[in-house]
């Protein structure tokens, strides 16, 4: 994982201390863990393994506390932390103490948060209260059919509620990918899960004072492309994919796309503008429509307060109908769930630009990086709709006696949608108001950013003095 040859060892003599259940004949140098630090692209990165191989990499006093002090180390000096898991849990010869180290490092994951971007990868597996470590880091990457995760295995789950699942479906890589989103990336092997990690590291600074690392680029920043012209259908409801739009706009085209496999409905990744690491949020027309649901409020607000603890600049490309609607969702929370979202952008400090590429309806659109929660520039294509709901719903309850007395219902329907669609289904009243400071042409959508995020480079904005705000959660 590190740059070679810049790795440093520390505690690889530590040995535990259990003599109870025959441990004493199985001391071995380090403990089960790999500890220390070095380099990452040149920059100084803290890591530590567990070491399957010794006692099935169990948790003990002694090797936790060679984690704890990596941890200290990295928040004192500023830098990264990586952890790799690959553990068979707590050690249950030494009973509490055991325990006690698992909470030693779930206090240092929290106090990190925020201070040193914390990288999990599961390459092995991970139960019971080990789980917390990865849930409280800021990424978490599982590698297929080797990794697993989750606070109940499937022995005890046959016991006590008569589930039979596999380890795979229980806590696969794919099922916390796909269905918990307890996971943000899943890879093929352990070499793709390293490589990945400094990938992602690129797009950090090493801790929250800094800036994150600017790189090279051959990518014009003057570069238009004639195909976003023509990205969004004639058709208001006719899907494309927005995914096309960020590869066209970002250097070289590339774009790590986080939690891929998650509430497919937005997207959310790193980028990179003018060699200027970015977070990019987008809502995704190609599935649902690009409605907000529960999953994809709380995918998109923990990357928007990630990105905000750690000075990366957010680009939002919107096109959102509203919030899915439903028993479903109103049950499960979409008012707390959809103000997470509206919360984090709110609360976000950073430099902060929004392009509306097509709708921008009712509480959605206000969620959306709005200017009216903060956001800096607001840019919209010439195809973005601004307005409290679609057209035809609109027409519904603003004409419904005048239709319902119509000689030809239809007919006169279909005029009074074409009205509406004209007069606000356009970006024009809203940048009238202010709330969107420039229609700009599809084709300079790159240009524009770029030089968005030049201008906002120095941009200084705090929240008012507090402890800490309550999201909803």
């Amino acid at each position: 994982m590190f740059d070679p040859g810049t790795f440093e060892e520390v505690d690889k003599l530590v040995t535990h201390r259990c003599r109870d259940f025959g441990m004493g004949d199985q001391v071995v140098p380090g403990d089960g863990v790999v500890a220390g630090h070095g380099l990452v692209d040149g920059r100084q990165v803290f890591a530590f393994a567990q070491d399957f191989t010794v006692v099935g990499g169990s948790l003990s006093e002694t090797n936790a506390a060679k984690i704890v002090k990596i941890m200290d180390l990295a928040v004192k000096l500023g830098s990264p932390v990586v952890g790799l898991n690959d553990s068979g849990g707590a050690r249950i010869q030494e009973g509490v103490l055991s325990l006690g180290g698992y909470a030693d490092i779930f206090l240092r994951n929290t106090l990190a948060s925020g201070v040193v971007p914390q990288i999990s990868a599961i390459m092995g597996p991970c139960a019971g209260g080990a789980v917390y470590s990865p849930a409280i880091t800021d990424f978490t990457i599982m590698v297929k059919d080797t990794s697993y995760m989750f606070l109940t295995g499937p022995d005890v789950l046959k016991t006590v509620t008569h589930e039979e699942v596999t380890k795979e479906d229980l806590g696969g890589a794919m099922t916390h990918n796909a269905t918990s989103g307890v996971a943000h990336f899943a890879v093929e092997d352990d070499r793709e899960c390293l490589a990945l990690i400094r990938d992602l590291l690129s797009f950090m600074p090493s801790n929250n004072l800094d800036d994150a690392p600017r790189s090279a680029t051959t990518d014009s920043a003057d570069r238009e492309d004639e195909s976003l012209d023509r990205l969004v259908p004639v058709s208001p409801n006719q899907p494309y994919d927005m995914l096309d739009l960020i590869h066209t706009i970002a250097d070289e085209g590339y774009f790590l796309e986080v939690h891929q496999h998650y509430a497919k409905n937005i997207i959310v990744g790193f980028a990179r503008l003018d060699g200027r690491p970015v977070g990019v949020v987008a809502n995704q027309p190609a599935v649902l429509a690009g409605t907000l649901d529960i999953d994809a409020s709380v995918k998109a607000a923990r990357f928007v307060r990630f990105c905000d603890a750690f000075n990366i600049p957010l680009v939002t490309f919107e096109d959102v109908p509203g919030f899915l609607p439903g028993t479903v969702q109103e049950y499960g929370g979409i008012i707390r769930h959809g103000a997470k979202l509206l919360f984090a952008f709110a609360e976000a400090t950073v430099p902060k630009v929004t392009v509306i590429t097509r709708k921008a309806y009712g509480g959605a659109y206000c969620v959306m990086a709005s200017k009216h929660i903060r956001t800096d520039l607001n840019f919209a294509w010439p195809t973005a709709e601004i307005a409290v709901m679609g057209p035809e719903g609109a027409v519904n309850i603003l004409y419904k006696r005048e239709l319902d007395a119509a000689a030809d219902p239809a007919r006169a329907r279909a005029e009074k949608i074409e009205e509406f669609r004209e007069k606000f289904a356009n970006p024009y009243i809203a940048a009238g108001r202010g709330f969107v400071d420039e229609v700009i042409r599809p084709r300079e959508t790159r240009r524009k950013l770029i030089t968005a995020l030049r201008s906002l480079e120095n941009k200084r904005d705090k929240n008012p003095p507090k402890k800490h705000g309550n999201i909803p959660l």
